[in-house]
């Protein structure tokens, strides 16, 4: 994934991983900066968990 920032007043834009779950995380963290900071600690936890399930199963499923 790459992240391209051409100005600090524009907003970043990513590139897709090909995975669903990574790339709707991702996209949670694109408004992070305009959102409460009070609201960060709950989208970070919530991002870590899906991407903690979204690994823990990616041996799972190529085993299958």
């Amino acid at each position: 994934m790459d992240l391209e920032i051409d100005d600090e007043r524009e907003p970043a834009r990513l590139t897709p991983t090909g995975h669903p779950e990574v790339d709707a995380v991702l996209d949670t963290m694109i408004d992070l900066p305009e959102r409460p900071v009070a609201e960060h600690v709950a989208v970070f936890e919530n991002a870590h968990e899906t991407l903690r399930r979204t690994l823990a199963g990616a041996g799972q499923a190529q085993e299958g």
